[in-house]
């Protein structure tokens, strides 16, 4: 690239453009595949979905009409702690992962009747290999004595568990300059121009990047930039309002669907979903509605104070499932996009990275093109 690199540019072996969850995972395994790596992110004023996280490393449901999405879902769950170790080796963060198992509480039968066959038709997608089991009230009550009368029960997945979404951005971030990564945040990426042995890329502020192959994302940012490089990416936002309330004795050994309890004792209430357009702010009604299924599951929050509350947009394909594609119009060029940023975190700093860093076709990945939406 320096051959042709434009005077006055910076140059990097990749550019990735968005600094989350999503876009550090990934950069991290480009510098294990040995690329000098650029990070250009937009900085504080961008969206940051990444900040607005629930913290799971969930896998019970996730697929249910997709079994490839599954089988990643569930490989990125097996490589966590693999992932979780390296990163307090080599920055001292502990992100705080725990994965005992997980469940997702119900409130009547027929949720749990629902959610029993949903889980069911994947354990026979999977040839029998997906574990799960549906728990009574009173079998809930084993794992978690404090949820609610009025719970009808629960699944329970083995392989769901948690982190500190914060301190895994922190973790990935640390480690990622401390091997040599450049973080650009001079602003938002406006043009990706695709040259004869590369791209230069331009931000709003300035500062010019060449690069021979560039990776997309950028989350919601993605739409406009895609088509630059002959890609697609059909996204739209979908609110989720999460409240926080006030340290507490320990009470949830497992993470539920709706309500986690981190490391600090704060305890995470959430799962809203809303079609508001690029709203990322909270309203009292949705936060009533959370805080009272909450108190339904778990009455002792009856009484704790909230400390905090936030809003923040997911970054939705129009079937929920993720965009992993490279351009053949522009080849080097690579579009990521997904809304599990924390649970498939493993799997992108691992096989994908893999593959984008290999150049290669890989077509156990073809059902995640965009192309899907237009067939």
């Amino acid at each position: 690239m320096t051959e042709t690199a434009t005077p006055g540019a910076r140059i990097a072996d990749v550019c990735l453009i968005g600094g989350g969850l999503v876009g550090m995972a990934i950069a991290l395994g480009l510098q294990r595949n040995g690329f000098h790596v650029a990070v250009l992110d937009e900085g504080d004023v961008a969206l940051r979905a990444s900040r607005g996280n629930f913290g799971l490393v969930w896998v019970q449901g996730k697929g249910d009409t997709l079994p490839e999405y599954a089988d990643i879902t569930r490989l990125s769950a097996r490589l966590w702690s693999t992932f979780a170790a390296s990163l307090q080796d080599s920055t001292g963060v502990d992100i705080q992962l725990q994965q005992r198992g997980g469940l997702y509480l119900c409130l009547t039968e027929q949720e749990l009747d629902a959610r029993a066959r949903m889980l069911g038709k994947m354990h026979e997608a999977a040839g029998g290999d997906y574990p799960y089991e549906t728990l009574d009230l009173k079998q809930v009550r084993e794992k978690i004595p404090e949820v609610g009368d009025t719970v009808a029960g629960a699944t329970w997945c083995p392989e769901d568990g948690h982190v500190n979404p914060l301190l895994l951005l922190r973790a990935m971030t640390e480690r990622f300059k401390a091997q040599g990564g450049i973080i650009d945040n001079t602003g938002r990426v406006e043009t990706i121009d695709p040259r004869p042995e590369g791209f230069r890329i331009r931000a709003r502020a300035g500062g010019d990047w060449d690069c021979a192959r560039v990776v997309l994302c950028a989350g919601l940012g993605n739409r406009e930039l895609a088509p630059q490089v002959g890609l697609s990416a059909p996204l739209s936002p979908n609110r989720g309002q999460v409240l926080v309330g006030e340290r507490v004795r320990p009470f949830l050994d497992y993470p539920t669907g709706h309500v986690r309890q981190t490391g600090e004792g704060t305890v995470q209430i959430g799962d809203s979903k809303e079609d508001v357009g690029f709203d990322s702010g909270t309203t009292t009604e949705v936060m009533a509605k959370i805080a009272h299924r909450a108190i339904r599951l778990f009455p002792l929050l009856r009484d704790v104070k909230l400390v905090r509350a936030w809003g923040a947009l997911r970054v939705m394909t129009p079937d929920g499932y993720p965009i992993y594609q490279a351009s053949t119009t522009y080849p080097g060029a690579y579009l990521v996009t997904c809304h599990s940023g924390v649970t498939l975190a493993a799997f992108h700093e691992g096989p994908l990275a893999d593959w984008i860093a290999s150049d290669r076709h890989d077509p156990s990945l073809e059902v995640f093109h965009a192309e899907r939406f237009t067939l």
